[in-house]
């Protein structure tokens, strides 16, 4: 392949994609030598779309402009690739759809108790689309990096592999993996929170009762939140195995697995994640590989969770 040139961009998003490139450290050279950045919004002050080999879009179409960018985007490269967890399943800015553009503007604008009120600005930005839609659903995509940010080992592999004009080499493990700490059978009976305690660095935090979402996430990370003592919040998205077959659910894959490894009963542990299912669906419920499937309740739970604090039962 002759010279490669790339254009990023940058939708709905926090920038941690686009920072993610100097987490490269020297191996940025490398790819500086075998690349040619041009449209970079971090990095160059190109508001055009030169034709490019690779594009790279961060970030969820939320937007008349995320449309747009991203209409330019596939006319000016040859190859797209869906960068990050928000521009492959809609991030968690997904979670916005479980309510309507006006409550989220009245939520932000007139309501927050920490800001003075003001109306919504209508001029400077483009109002909100009525849904978060992750970027296959504006435009065809020809490959996808997950992950929140992509660990710079991926981001490298698929630069260097694009470069060699070969398709980059992915994996399908799961964040578990990579991670060190031992599942064992425990006595544990009750589901604790992160606040609850300090985890023991050995064990696996679902044999302590804690929500962790590893086993259920696609290891795009090499598994850094486990091994430095967090539980995994699942921000590489869900494993195929929970996107593509219809009877596979986030919360039933872990309760199944907790439930085994300790004395918490199954449905006590799916009633906890129904409750926290923003959270814990927050990265992926804007992609219909999740939000379609007819186990997917969260308008339900939500209801739910709300008449449990209402009730003061809410843990």
């Amino acid at each position: 392949m002759g010279e490669v040139t790339v254009n990023t961009e940058w939708l709905s998003d926090c920038s941690g994609c686009h920072v993610a490139i100097v987490d490269l450290h020297e191996k940025i050279l490398n790819v500086l030598e075998a690349v040619r950045i041009q449209r970079c919004p971090v990095l160059t002050d190109i508001k055009e779309y030169p034709h490019a080999t690779v594009g790279l879009v961060s970030g969820a179409i939320r937007n008349e402009h995320d449309r747009h960018a991203a209409e330019q985007m596939r006319k000016s490269c040859d190859i797209v690739i869906a960068w990050g967890s928000c521009a492959v399943f809609g991030g968690p800015a997904g979670a916005g759809n479980v309510h309507t553009p006006d409550e989220i503007a009245a939520a932000v604008y007139l309501e927050n108790k920490t800001t003075i009120p003001a109306p919504p600005p209508k001029r400077e930005v483009s109002p909100l689309e009525s849904v978060v839609s992750p970027l296959d659903t504006v435009i065809d995509v020809d490959f996808y990096l997950p992950g929140c940010p992509p660990h710079p080992v991926f981001i490298f592999e698929a630069l260097t592999a694009l470069v060699a004009g070969r398709e980059p080499e992915v994996n399908r493990r799961s964040v578990c993996a990579k991670c060190k700490r031992n599942m064992e059978k425990t006595e544990v009976t009750e589901i604790r929170s992160s606040f609850d305690g300090i985890p023991d660095p050995e064990r696996c935090f679902l044999s302590q009762g804690y929500t962790c979402m590893g086993s259920v996430t696609i290891d795009r990370c090499l598994a850094p939140c486990p091994t430095n003592g967090v539980p995994c919040t699942g921000c590489a998205g869900a494993t195929m195995q929970i996107l593509t077959e219809p009877n596979r659910d986030i919360r039933t894959e872990i309760a199944d697995r907790m439930s085994r490894l300790t004395k918490i009963d199954r449905d006590e542990i799916v009633r906890s994640l129904e409750r926290s299912s923003k959270s814990h669906y927050s990265y992926t419920m804007a992609t219909s590989m999740i939000g379609c499937k007819p186990t997917f309740q969260i308008k339900r739970w939500i209801e739910d969770e709300q008449a449990d604090y209402e009730a003061g039962g809410c843990r």
